[in-house]
């Protein structure tokens, strides 16, 4: 790697951890350019030469949060005896995380830049090669996927193959999924009573079964 590469994941390390620790502290809504820039001991004009502007910032500062999950999720589909029971466990571990951190998911997998998480996430982990492990090196490339349609896709396809439901109807299991899952995701962003998050993920879950349960092989 040459000085210019190295220097710059050195400099966009700087911007990502001082967001990261913003949001810790404060929120993902009291992000801002000027406080990002302070913390990190740099002008504004000096981030906008690695990041197009906060949006872009606050994507690479997210995927942080997508480690917890990832690592939880083999707890959570230990024991399952197939396709069916494992696709519903992955959905709960994925719920009970994004339920708990939901506008930093909803930046990941639905905001303007989601259709580049691919090449950030593969960024963001040049960058914080620290933050890798041996289990989470193996999940990584699930993560890779374009987008949260094509990862659900990956995990759907199986539940076909073993006779769960028909190949003809997962674009459209898929579809309502996600559409349901999104819906559910911004009713927790948005909502102004404090809702139990088990409550929330038995009820994603509950219509997600609901979805399979009306295309299922009988």
């Amino acid at each position: 790697m040459n000085k210019k590469a190295i220097q710059k994941k050195r400099m966009m390390r700087y911007f990502i951890e001082a967001t990261h620790q913003i949001i810790e502290k404060e929120g993902i809504d009291y992000v801002t350019i000027r406080k990002v820039s302070d913390l990190a001991g740099y002008n504004s004009a000096t981030l906008y030469n690695y990041f197009e502007n906060l949006d872009h910032l606050i994507f690479f500062a997210s995927i942080k949060y997508l480690k917890d999950y990832a690592l939880n999720l083999p707890r959570f589909i230990e024991g399952t005896k197939n396709s069916m029971e494992q696709y519903l466990e992955i959905w709960k571990c994925f719920c009970y995380y994004s339920f708990q951190k939901p506008k930093i998911y909803y930046a990941l997998f639905f905001d303007k830049h989601h259709n580049l998480t691919q090449n950030i996430i593969k960024e963001y982990y040049e960058i914080f090669s620290d933050e890798l492990d041996e289990h989470f090196k193996n999940i990584l490339p699930m993560f890779l996927k374009q987008d949260i349609y094509d990862r659900n896709m990956i995990i759907l396809e199986p539940c076909a193959s073993e006779g769960f439901i028909k190949k003809e109807d997962l674009k459209e299991i898929n579809e309502m999924t996600i559409l349901l899952y999104q819906s559910i995701l911004l009713k927790v962003i948005n909502t102004q009573e404090k809702l139990s998050l088990d409550h929330m993920v038995q009820k994603a879950l509950k219509y997600i079964q609901q979805i399979i349960q009306s295309h299922k092989i009988i």
